[in-house]
């Protein structure tokens, strides 16, 4: 008697059920049981037109399946591709592709119209399928559902099965759609109970700001569940928003405040992976000067070669001591129709230099407008440099501010929403419609795609879409997600591996003699520090791993499945990057292992470093604000005076109003927090994910090395030599600490751990 390789399930009751594991034992000649990790639903038999199929936990390359299971393999494979088109059910498996066609919403009126994007002058990766019919006054743009319907089609094994979790989310998310949106506009307006001081921003965290009276607050007592939403609204009589207090101001009140913590978080903060190394002076832009004109940056020697210890400005550059935040070109092309919303903002550039401990110390802070007689001319640009003491210090403060808005926008929008979310959803939706889930590669990869598409689906429906919370709180507004489509035209595969990151950046030179062929640069930039170790050893496992299945290239190419999985990857999911010359050709283990450990890097730590660092780093809202409401005060104006006179209410009147605030706290309060049932990297959710001795073995090697790896950023974080870890605000950086030790399930506001996937 043979072994089983399979088994059938036909479920003959009216609903469904959750098939998670089947284990066979005491099978004739078999040492030991047979395990089928399943993690499926099950619905009627007569909602499917083949047989559901479910498969041991033994993976098989295509040329390698016994030949009784070939046919079922296949067989599965065109189950979820489904016909590529007609309505998508619930029961339906079926994954395929559309354009981001989603975000608007024409028939409500011009306002709400989005283009589309992808396949289009608009270029984007694609997203998971719908179904839904399109909207009545514009045939390219699929309808909506109702906010508060989040039944948005996605396959049902990819929707949310922690029940816990998902209802946290789900009615977070549905509260603010419902409560908070039909009500910012007018409040935003109204500027009802603006921040004065910042003690008034602090009082947020300390329990005793009142919410308006009026609808707003009996809706949000009626509609917001106490339980999930930690007392949001008290319900003693006061009418108080509530949050935790963000480790930014934990220990210190104002040391936010300092340049030396407005530099360090570019190395350890939330959005650590922009700063790069200036190369050239003064800076240069990349944007078509037929269109835009000259855009070389007006920083000028005089304004920071006396702070530059005794350094000439080339001398600095040749021994690699100035860098530069520079969010110019991202925004430049925007910034008229941005400004001619509300929102009052600048395309920004932020010079610093590295010091002899190690720190870095902001320079100047140039901030650029298009020329009033058209971008064609070119920038109007205005330098701020350091200032201590009277209104000098507030307009510096102010400048900062304004840096910090654009690349609060530029990370929520391009370094988390694009390069994790947005560009890992083709990799899934692929790998499940071309890698059978016998396929050793799916295996691989599978853990790190949990609940991506289906948070991806209600980021579309509530946060991204047209008038939704990131539109509202975020500065470019409507423009986000077209400007986060230019931005994706530079995309580049094989730069998101961390190594070939900091090389571009010029955060790293190649050293053959150092450990990982790189040498940092800034010898304590706890991003790059910590993330090289995790990037080593996510390589080293996913190479043991394919070593076991894939023993000579041959066997890659030769590898049908792998290669129609590749191919759809670029020419599909990707479709509007297909011709670029950099996708690697799918050829050899060293392109299939480079490959999924960048896939594996981007779903689990580059996503921890640039997600779960929201709330601790911008919960705080004056330390990350997300929008500037007016421009720089000139002088002679009443603005300026009243910067002189009143430089904290100055400040507030600029930076994001106070209801926006709330909502933008209480947002990323949500996407900051791990879940109860958190699979961290390291961890697996069935210890029989497979029957391979070998991979098991390789697994917990690479488990042991995550563990090895906390107890290294433990000790860096204790070292006084290494003062980007903590600084100022004494604020350890664990981003990328793996968690992998932990197993308590208790999630929350941990500012630790990497997840296996996008999961929020």
């Amino acid at each position: 008697m043979g072994v089983p390789g399979a088994f059938i399930i036909r479920n003959n009751h009216h609903s469904q059920f959750y098939l998670k594991t089947l284990t066979i034992e005491d099978i004739p000649g078999h040492d030991g049981p047979v395990n089928f990790v399943c993690n499926s639903w099950v619905y009627p038999a007569h909602r499917y037109a083949h047989d559901r199929v479910f498969f041991a936990n033994k993976a098989y390359l295509p040329c390698h399946t016994p030949e009784p299971l070939r046919k079922f393999r296949e067989q599965e494979l065109k189950t979820l591709c489904g016909k590529g088109f007609g309505k998508l059910n619930e029961w339906d498996r079926v994954y395929d592709y559309a354009y981001y066609n989603d975000l608007g919403l024409p028939d409500d009126g011009p306002d709400y119209a989005r283009p589309v994007l992808g396949g289009s002058q608009f270029p984007y990766p694609r997203r998971g399928r719908t179904s839904r019919p399109h909207c009545k006054t514009d045939p390219k743009t699929e309808s909506r559902l109702h906010l508060l319907n989040l039944n948005v089609y996605v396959p049902r094994d990819e929707q949310f099965g922690h029940v816990k979790f998902s209802d946290f989310l789900a009615y977070s998310l549905k509260s603010v759609a419902q409560v908070l949106l039909p009500e910012i506009k007018s409040l935003c307006d109204k500027t009802i109970n603006e921040f004065d001081t910042f003690q008034d921003v602090l009082d947020i965290y300390e329990g005793s700001i009142k919410l308006p009276s009026g609808p707003l607050t009996s809706k949000l007592r009626k509609l917001v569940p106490y339980e999930l939403l930690r007392e949001l609204i008290r319900n003693d009589g006061e009418r108080f928003l509530k949050f935790p207090v963000p480790d930014v101001i934990k220990v210190s009140k104002t040391a936010w405040r300092t340049d030396e913590e407005f530099a360090r978080e570019m190395l350890a903060g939330v959005n650590p992976v922009i700063i790069r190394r200036l190369q050239e002076f003064p800076p240069a832009s990349k944007l078509d000067p037929s269109v835009y004109g000259d855009q070389t940056s007006s920083i000028r020697a005089t304004h920071i070669e006396n702070s530059l210890d005794g350094l000439t400005i080339d001398e600095a550059i040749q021994n690699m001591r100035l860098f530069i935040l520079d969010h110019h070109d991202s925004l430049m092309p925007y910034i008229s129709r941005i400004n001619s919303t509300n929102t009052k903002t600048y395309a920004s550039r932020t010079l610093l230099f590295l010091q002899d401990d190690g720190t870095l110390k902001p320079l100047a802070i140039e901030l650029s407008l298009p020329h009033p007689q058209g971008e064609q001319h070119g920038a109007v640009s205005k330098v701020f440099t350091p200032a201590q003491e009277g209104v000098s210090a507030s307009v510096w403060q102010l400048a900062k501010a304004y840096a910090a808005v654009n690349d609060s926008g530029y990370h929520q929008l391009v370094s988390h929403w694009l390069y994790t979310h947005a560009v890992i959803e083709p990799f899934i939706i692929a790998t499940n419609r071309q890698l059978s889930i016998l396929h050793p590669i799916h295996k691989l990869l599978k853990p790190h795609f949990r609940d991506t598409m289906h948070i991806n689906a209600l980021a579309r429906h509530t946060l991204i879409n047209a008038g939704g919370v990131l539109e509202i709180t975020v500065f470019p507004g409507k423009f986000a997600l077209e400007m986060s489509s230019v931005i994706y035209k530079s995309w580049v595969f094989t730069e998101q591996a961390l190594p070939a990151d900091l090389l571009k950046r010029g955060m790293a030179i190649p050293d053959s003699s150092s450990r990982h062929g790189l040498r940092l640069v800034i010898e304590d930039y706890p991003f790059a520090v910590d993330g090289i170790e995790i990037w080593d050893a996510i390589e080293t496992w996913v190479t043991e791993y394919c070593n076991f299945y894939y023993t000579s290239n041959d066997m890659v190419e030769e590898d049908s499945e792998l290669q129609s999985w590749w191919k759809e990857v670029r020419n599909e999911g990707h479709g509007d990057l297909k011709d670029r010359h950099w996708w690697p050709d799918m050829k050899t283990k060293e392109e299939l292992i480079h490959s999924c450990t960048i896939i594996i890097w981007l779903a689990s730590a580059f996503h921890a470093a640039v997600n779960f660092g929201q709330y601790p780093f911008a919960g705080y809202l004056p330390n990350r604000p997300t929008v500037s409401r007016r421009f720089m005060p000139e002088q002679g104006t009443p603005e300026y005076e009243e910067l002189k006179s009143d430089p904290e209410l100055a400040f507030l009147k600029t930076i994001t109003a106070q209801f926006q605030t709330l909502v933008g706290v209480s947002l990323i309060e949500v996407l900051s927090r791990h879940s109860t049932e958190e699979v961290y990297l390291g961890q697996c959710e069935n210890p029989e994910w497979t029957l391979d001795a070998e991979p098991l073995a390789a697994f917990e090697r690479f488990r042991q090395k995550l563990l090895e790896i906390e107890n290294n950023i433990m000790e860096r974080n204790k070292d006084k030599r290494f003062k980007n870890r903590n600084g100022p605000v004494k604020m350890p950086y664990t981003l990328l600490y793996p968690n992998t030790s932990d197993y308590s399930r208790e999630g929350g506001l941990t500012g630790k751990g990497i997840p296996n996937s996008i999961s929020i």
